[in-house]
């Protein structure tokens, strides 16, 4: 007979005081998430080998539920297919649904269906003579391995990936691939491996040439705000907005700034509606403050949402949700910003259905092209790493093997995110460095090489034929723009290039602060808040009024970029303002004065408005203009005192540049500027050798990227994508800091409550029911992708998955009555689970098979967890936690179960730490 709900229970393990407020809690559970439709995944599932025990126990299943390895884990038994949310949502809000938080994206169904995919088709062609001929083992080993070979039920919406699970998934499979000796073995082998170079290749490929769409679409409608062509083609006559209309009262310059801010404005508000498009609403149950680069979002401080450091669990998981209930739910737009933290915080193993989706990539690509064309200040350099991310998401459902496996998957995504920047500044190196630098977590030695074939292969492949045949830069080179210096710099520039650093450091340290200032009081107004459109307009009509004076405002950044970097040519002395003589260059000090001014002004109100936007060329630009202005200022100085000293070694006769070449100038202060923006340091030095070409300028540019990265970590320790990661309650531990611990594992243990684990000290069986109720706990206290240990008289002998225990309670037919196995190694009959001898099937109902039709749910167990020690220093749970990628880490203390350890609960007492 089926034991009670007590008889499952060790109280020796609790602390007795908790034992009415955790009773209260499991009363206050059903009614508050009664409304709540359950997290579930709904993939299909094989079936792992099976154990002895669930050999025995299968035949004592309903009749209906015919189970082979072709069966799904979601078909209800009924036939009725259930609908899931991703999250538990508030009943009086809306909710995120799969159609929201998938938008965009093919995973349009819950069950996330391979079944049209290329690779699994062939695998599956490849591998049924395999199958046919393995014998049917079920030995003890095959029986451990079960939990490891299944494919992994989908994960959640913002949940963590299993990097252990899936890397151990990868290596039973690879295992079983190799197994096969023969020719069509070897063959499937080769082609396995294959997958990934053919997969990067096509991922280079596909960037390149939307990259190339891009430019050329934004360049053609850019020159719209000035005016039209009357030719086809290389444009030989150009008419202008007033020579078309010919106003007789009104001049024609003020027709042509008419014209130009309409423009802007159209160009600009047409991209906001069109980003508008990839809104998506979550929960006020999902603790997130924004998803699009606000950084005027609200944002609750750690301990507020989790409690203090040592308090773990003071606060029940219902009255957080009822605080929750409380707050506004969170919209973002997925389309918005450049992405680039997001896809950071994605390739450390969060999970946001949708972000990296088909219908965002389509969305952005077209709101990155009005946007630019606007003539706002922003980039889309940034904005190439998320489209170029979302390529590699959607190139993955070629093959299986990257497709089921995230671990695997974010492999691609690295060498994806690598890409965009190789197309966005022609430099394949960079964008490699890029990667490893600034966006990968994980980053293995095959990923390198595989990146760098990747943005070799749009390098050479996709960008070679747009340069042989569509020359999309209109200079007949691949690269963003390509400067040449022929004089070396002197020996008395270091001082200045030193200089250079640390303004571009201090400049890009201050670009953070202000740009938090802004969004905090201006984008906060209610107004502002609900209407981003109206955001975007008044910005856009600011950027028309102010940008259509000063020629170096009005140009597009890129371009106005290549103008500061260029050198003088020695014949040409007018270089629209930038090649003066002696005579006139202070006045050009002071027009590139006004422009600075304007570029900074517009750089910091424009970062974060709903429109694809990127950082990297903007910081660039407003650096390039102050490096400018101090190289005509070195100029002015060395030709108005020929004879000093320090200018010795400068040419009597030469031309303006004969000695100081601002350009190089202006190059250095772009570089130093974006790093104390974005804090790339290798990266940026590897780009600008790549753009200029030039060896003898390496140095200037690594000295001024390194002073300018100590001089902005001294102002502002974090750099702007990290500001907005650190405003988020991202999961996310940042591996390249390594903080300093002075705790123990024990001291942010949380203690030890009835509904977080499962006790099977008195049987193996537990009712459905109370699995149902500690699910609901967990998700209540915000825990989608936790875990329940499993409990044998103190001593952890498993964890289930919560993901992994809903996908399978939501397979039953009636929880009330259902009794569940939850033990990997029981005796049935006298004769252990992995003796065979034993399972014959004939045997009489013993003890543990009650009078109802148990549920096996060992295949889901994961029977050995890791478990570290109460006295474990917290630098060992740190390297767990980074290293490995753990969602949870298990405590015990003298070999008992002592806690479990959240992933979310260690970010929040890393977060307290600084």
């Amino acid at each position: 007979m089926p034991q009670s709900k007590s008889e499952h229970q060790t109280p020796i393990l609790y602390n007795e005081d908790e034992d009415e407020d955790d009773e209260a809690d499991e009363e206050r559970i059903p009614s508050a998430a009664q409304s709540i439709t359950p997290v579930s995944p709904t993939a299909p599932r094989k079936l792992r080998s099976a154990l002895t025990s669930e050999l025995d126990l299968r035949s004592r299943l309903p009749s209906r539920l015919t189970l082979n390895e072709y069966s799904s884990l979601l078909g209800h038994p009924d036939g009725v297919n259930r609908s899931y949310t991703s999250v538990p949502a508030t009943p009086s809000r809306p909710r995120i649904s799969r159609h929201q938080s998938t938008a965009g994206s093919p995973h349009i169904s819950r069950n996330h269906s391979r079944a049209g995919s290329f690779g699994l088709r062939l695998s599956t062609a490849l591998g049924s003579e395999r199958r046919r001929n393995i014998p049917n083992s079920a030995n003890l080993e095959d029986s451990k391995a079960s939990f490891f070979r299944d494919d992994r039920v989908w994960y959640d919406q913002f949940t963590s990936t299993d990097w252990v699970h899936d890397s151990i998934a990868d290596a039973f499979r690879v295992k079983a691939l190799r197994s096969r000796k023969d020719i069509r073995g070897r063959l499937e082998a080769w082609f396995d491996g294959a997958q990934g170079w053919i997969l990067v290749a096509i991922i280079g490929c596909i960037t390149a040439i939307i990259a190339y769409f891009v430019d050329v679409t934004e360049s053609a409608i850019f020159d719209i705000k000035h005016g039209y062509c009357n030719v086809v083609g290389e444009c030989s006559s150009w008419s202008h907005w007033s020579e078309v209309l010919q106003p007789q009262a009104v001049k024609n310059t003020w027709i042509d700034f008419g014209a130009y801010v309409v423009l802007v404005v159209a160009l600009a508000v047409l991209s906001c509606l069109v980003t508008l498009m990839s809104k998506t609403v979550v929960p006020s149950a999902v603790s997130l403050s924004t998803l699009d680069e606000n950084l005027g979002a609200h944002s609750k401080k750690y301990h507020e949402e989790f409690g203090r450091a040592g308090e773990e669990g003071s606060v029940s998981p219902t009255q957080k949700f009822a605080d929750r209930e409380q707050s506004s739910t969170m919209i973002y737009y997925s389309a918005a910003g450049s992405g680039v933290a997001e896809v950071k915080v994605i390739l450390s193993g969060f999970v946001l259905h949708g972000y990296l989706g088909v219908k965002t990539l389509v969305i952005k690509t077209l709101a990155l092209v009005l946007s630019v064309a606007s003539g706002l200040s922003l980039g889309k350099e940034g904005p190439y790493v998320h489209i170029a991310t979302c390529v590699g998401n959607i190139a993955c459902r070629l093959f299986s093997k990257y497709n089921r496996n995230d671990g695997k998957r974010r492999e691609v995504l690295s060498a994806s995110a690598a890409s965009g920047v190789a197309v966005a500044f022609g430099a394949p190196i960079g964008g490699v460095l890029f990667s490893l630098e600034e966006v990968s977590y994980y980053f293995p030695p095959k990923t390198l090489f595989r990146t760098f074939f990747c943005c070799i292969t749009n390098f050479k492949k996709a960008a070679a034929l747009s340069l042989k045949f569509l020359n999309p830069y209109g200079t007949s080179k691949i690269v963003l723009f390509e400067v040449r210096y022929v004089k070396d710099w002197k020996f008395f520039e270091m001082v200045v290039f030193i200089g250079l650093g640390i303004l571009g450091g201090a400049a890009g340290a201050l670009f953070i602060k202000a740009s938090k200032f802004w969004a905090q009081t201006f984008r906060r107004i209610p107004l502002i808040k609900k209407r981003p459109v109206l955001e975007v307009a008044l910005v856009a009509l600011i950027t028309g009024v102010v940008s259509f004076w000063n020629r170096y405002t009005r140009l597009a950044v890129t371009e106005l970029l290549f103008e500061l970097a260029s050198p003088c040519d020695q014949n040409d002395t007018s270089g629209m303002g930038l090649c003066p003589q002696k005579e006139g260059i202070p006045s050009v000090i002071g027009y590139l004065c006004i422009a600075f001014l304007i570029k900074s002004i517009l750089t910091i109100i424009t970062f974060g408005i709903k429109v694809p936007a990127g950082i990297y060329v903007p910081s660039m630009v407003v650096g390039g203009l102050m490096g400018r202005i101090v190289g005509h200022m070195v100029q002015y100085l060395a030709l108005r005192f020929p004879d000093a000293a320090i200018f010795g070694n400068c040419p009597v006769d030469g031309g303006p540049e004969s000695c100081v070449v601002p350009g190089v100038y202006a190059l250095v202060a772009a570089g130093a500027t974006m790093c104390g923006v974005t804090r790339l340091s290798v990266t940026l030095a590897v780009i600008l050798f790549e753009l200029t070409g030039s060896l003898d300028h390496v140095l200037p540019f690594s000295i001024a990227v390194l002073v300018s990265k100590w001089t902005a970590d001294a102002l502002e320790p974090l750099s702007i994508y990290d500001l907005l990661t650190d405003m988020n309650s991202y999961p996310f531990l940042d591996n390249k800091v390594r903080p300093i611990f002075t705790t123990e594992l024990g001291d942010i243990t949380p203690r030890l409550r009835r509904q977080r684990i499962i006790d099977i000290s008195n049987s193996p069986l537990v009712l459905a029911s109370d699995l149902r109720r500690k699910l609901e706990y967990l998700q209540l206290a915000g825990e989608l992708d936790g875990g329940l240990p499993i409990i044998r008289h103190g001593i952890l002998v498993g964890l289930i998955p919560a993901p992994d225990l809903e996908f399978a309670l939501d397979k039953l037919e009636s929880e009330e009555v259902t009794l569940c196995l939850m033990a990997t190694h029981i005796k049935l009959n006298g004769f252990p689970s992995g003796d065979r001898s034993g399972s014959s099937g004939e045997e009489e109902e013993g003890d543990v098979v009650g009078d109802e039709d148990p549920t096996d749910f060992t295949p889901y167990i994961d029977p050995a967890p890791v478990a570290l020690d109460v006295k474990s220093p917290m630098d060992l749970a740190y390297e767990c936690f980074v290293k490995l990628g753990l969602r949870y880490l298990c405590v015990t203390r003298e070999g008992l179960y002592a806690g479990l350890v959240h992933k979310k609960a260690f970010v929040k007492y890393m977060k307290e730490l600084e």
